[in-house]
This record gives C-alpha cells, structure tokens and sequence, in this order.
C-alpha cells in the first residue's frame, strides 16, 4: 500500500504573493519530505486589519497564476467557506475530514513559530501535525518548549526578508518592483491597477 501523500500548508494573506514565497515554497517540496505544497490563502487573518487586503478572490487569482508552472504547488481556497475569523486548528480539522487519504503539516516561518503559544489550541496541533520551519530575521526567541519539539523540522531554506507590505509601498510610490513578483503576477497586478 502506497503511503498517503505529505502536504504542506503555507498559510498567508498573499497581498500579493511575491517571488520569495515562491522560493520558500519549491524549496521546501524539493529539499524536504513533502510532495507537494499548498498555498492557503486566508479570507481574514484575525490579527491584521482588513482595509489593506485585496479582495479574496484577486488573491487567489494571483496565487493560481504564479504557481501555474509548478507541478507541486497549489493553491487552495480551502478558507473561504470556512467560518471567521479563521483558525489554523479549525481548518487542519476541516482538510483532514476531507482528504482522507493526504498528511497534512504546517510550513511556517520561525518568527511565527515564536508566537505559536498564543495560537488557539496550539497543543492540539502540535500534537497531531509536524511543522516545518524556514528561517527568518526576526526579534525575540522561540519559546524554549519548542526547541527541540520532535514535531518541528526545521528546514534550511534560503532566507528571504521580502514582504508584500513593501512591495505594496513601492507600488503605491511608483517604483519597479517587477523582478520581486512573477512575470504573470505583476502583469496581472499591473492591469488591475493594484496598490496604487
């Protein structure tokens, strides 16, 4: 009997989904265990404020775009049915109920693997999911339970200090941003008139 398939979720706003997403994502499907990385685009992220955000399905669209040439990369639009605010607990529940035959875990960068304690029922995921990890430049420290948690895998990936805030400041300030975003994002982003 074949093993169940390993998926990764990235979880984000993707406001837009920019090339070190990308990086992140095909390193951790070719330089680790998963077969395949999902992109899970979040409606609302209860901790950030709404008015910035593009419309979900603008979102998607650019998600769906950029990982067209990418095999074994998706993008799931698993959260837009789901109630709000949306939980990561709530929705690992909510795909395993549904792919029964997948293995889900988390991708996440460190800096929020140093907030993971605040999550809702955090135990329960990190008692049910591993977690891989990328690097980051960040403040403060992991919390030292997680430390050597035999639950969290971290991952050399390349680090990569892009934010999409930044890219929608420079947007917004009429710079060229282009090599930061896929041809297809940007063309897409370009035409709609976005961020600016």
């Amino acid at each position: 009997m074949k093993s169940s398939k390993k998926i990764g979720l990235y979880f984000g706003t993707f406001n837009p989904i920019h090339i070190g997403h990308l990086i992140i994502a095909n390193h951790m499907v070719e330089f680790s265990d998963l077969d395949e990385v999902w992109f899970v685009v979040t409606p609302h992220n209860p901790h950030k404020k709404k008015k910035t955000l593009l419309e979900d399905h603008h979102r998607l669209a650019m998600v769906r775009i950029a990982v067209e040439n990418y095999p074994k990369l998706q993008a799931s639009n698993v959260e837009f049915d789901l109630p709000q605010p949306n939980y990561t607990v709530n929705t690992l529940t909510y795909l395993e109920e549904k792919h029964l035959k997948k293995n889900f875990c988390l991708i996440m960068g460190e800096d929020n693997l140093k907030s993971l304690h605040k999550w809702k029922n955090y135990e329960v995921i990190l008692e049910r999911y591993s977690i891989y990890v990328y690097p980051r430049i960040s403040e403060g420290n992991v919390e030292t339970q997680f430390d050597n948690h035999e639950k969290i895998k971290k991952v050399g990936a390349p680090i990569i200090e892009l934010s999409s805030t930044f890219i929608r400041k420079g947007i917004k300030s009429g710079k060229n941003i282009r090599p930061m975003l896929s041809a297809e994002v940007w063309k897409y982003l370009d035409e709609m008139n976005f961020y600016k």
